[in-house]
């Protein structure tokens, strides 16, 4: 059995013990499914706080809220155990007053709305009842059927309702007052809801949770099944929320290889996406090779490298990937890009070269004299690389300053930030890993499209240049 995203459920005492502070005598441990060792009281205790799971039949008596984005909803349960109407808190990609649904999941206190019940999982089943049957199909869940057309179709077929559509939806006709036009719209409403259903089913079936299996469909459609059961990683790149960790787990569920070739080309994206949340736009390709084996890498299915590299350069082909030779310290390497990344890094460039080349007018002995009288009033000293930094602010629409800790880049930034304050512009402070999230989402907007700024000072924005000598002023 692969264990690529899956963690055992059943805990296991094992023949350790531990000796607890408060007794003073030796206890047991338990080891857990994810390996981690805890002691038996810890696990108990643990158990005991969490809700417990349940189960609630009814019929929906009203929707309050139904996200059609993402399936969130809030309605209102008739359930036969309760006096009063339920209030039910999920996800559900379609749902009605009038359905009969089994749900399971936990209750629990709002501090706000009360008592309520977190749906886990819920299943439809066929109303029981004519009241239930007439409730259910004029509740606008099919088109082209109402409330009176409702109460008509079942006064004519009694329980045998569903089946008559399900079946045989035809016979319709013979219902006083519904055309032959009405029975072909109910009877495409009919099975585009039972497509519906057994996307879900089909997607819950192979452990996906009720709020994926909503943004799944939402996503596909009726080629849900379909792109799922032949790719389950593309889940990754489509749908925000779900991860690489999470088509890992539907993918083990289908029971896709992990050698497979759609798991390793959707690992080298995730790790040049984990890279890109420690900084950097790309990785050298040897580097890559290295994070995917060892991310990719199971006990019983071992990955190999060429392989990897095969990959790699079919992706490049393809335009999954997007490689360049390196330059610097990575000159004998190729570099690899996720696009996003390699497109927005090229804009950045290209964005910022244009700003820079336009000129800037500053009278430098005004800007000499102004930084004199700066720090004879505030009783501090520049260094000449520190005051130089400060007049090329004033005189640059861009200044990228380096430094290592403690030679005074902040104290340096103070005073251009000062200066940059009395001429009415706008300075930019952007930290290491912060850099490019900070400037493709919030600076660039601002500076290349609405407003004039007559000097940015950059901070910590060296890693980005050195590709791009024109952006060196």
């Amino acid at each position: 059995m692969s264990g690529r995203g899956l963690v055992q459920d059943q805990n296991v005492i094992v023949a350790s013990w531990h000796l607890s502070t408060c007794s003073g005598i030796l206890v047991p441990n338990v080891l857990k499914g994810n390996g981690e060792i805890v002691p038996l009281r810890e696990e108990a205790s643990a158990r005991a706080d969490r809700p417990s799971v349940e189960h609630v039949q009814g019929i929906v008596e009203r929707v309050t809220f139904h996200s059609d984005e993402s399936g969130y909803t809030v309605l209102r349960f008739n359930a036969p155990l309760e006096r009063e109407l339920v209030t039910i808190i999920g996800r559900f990609p379609e749902i009605h007053a009038g359905q009969t649904l089994r749900l399971t999941g936990f209750w629990r206190e709002h501090p706000k709305y009360g008592r309520q019940f977190q749906c886990l999982h819920a299943q439809e089943t066929k109303p029981a009842t004519l009241t239930g049957l007439e409730k259910y199909l004029g509740s606008g869940l099919i088109k082209g059927i109402g409330p009176v057309t409702a109460r008509r179709i079942v006064a004519h077929f009694g329980l045998d309702t569903l089946e008559i559509i399900e079946q045989s939806c035809s016979r319709l006709s013979e219902v006083p007052g519904i055309a032959h036009k009405r029975v072909a719209m109910i009877e495409h409403a009919w099975a585009t809801q039972k497509a519906i259903k057994e996307v879900m089913l089909f997607l819950q079936g192979h452990g996906v949770s009720t709020t994926y299996a909503v943004k799944i469909y939402k996503q596909y459609g009726d080629q849900a099944i379909l792109v799922v059961s032949h790719n389950p990683y593309q889940l990754a790149a489509d749908i925000y929320g779900i991860g690489f960790v999470t088509a890992d787990t539907i993918a083990c569920n289908l029971g896709i290889a992990p050698d497979s070739d759609f798991r390793s080309q959707a690992g080298i994206l995730h790790v040049l996406q984990q890279a890109a949340e420690e900084g950097h736009c790309f990785l050298p390709e040897h580097e890559l090779v290295e994070r995917v084996v060892k991310r990719l890498a199971l006990p019983e299915s071992p990955v190999d490298p060429a392989r990897i590299s095969a990959l790699i350069l079919q992706m490049a082909e393809t335009k999954q990937l997007i490689t360049q030779p390196g330059y610097g310290d990575l000159a004998d390497q190729r570099i690899c890009y996720a696009p996003a990344f390699y497109h927005t890094e090229q804009a950045l460039a290209t964005r910022l070269s244009a700003f820079v080349r336009r000129p800037v007018a500053v009278d430098l002995s005004r800007v000499q004299r102004w930084t004199l009288r700066y720090t004879q009033q505030r009783g501090i000293t520049l260094s000449q690389e520190q005051r130089q930094a400060v007049e090329l602010a004033a005189s640059s629409r861009l200044l990228v300053l380096t430094g290592g800790p403690g030679c005074g880049k902040t104290f340096t930034f103070r005073c251009c930030s000062r200066k940059g304050n009395e001429r009415s512009s706008e300075v930019a402070s952007v930290y290491s890993k912060l850099c490019l999230r900070f400037v493709s989402q919030l600076v660039l907007p601002h500076l290349f499209a609405q407003r004039k700024i007559a000097g940015t000072f950059v901070q910590g924005f060296s890693q980005v240049l050195p590709a791009h000598p024109t952006l060196c002023c």
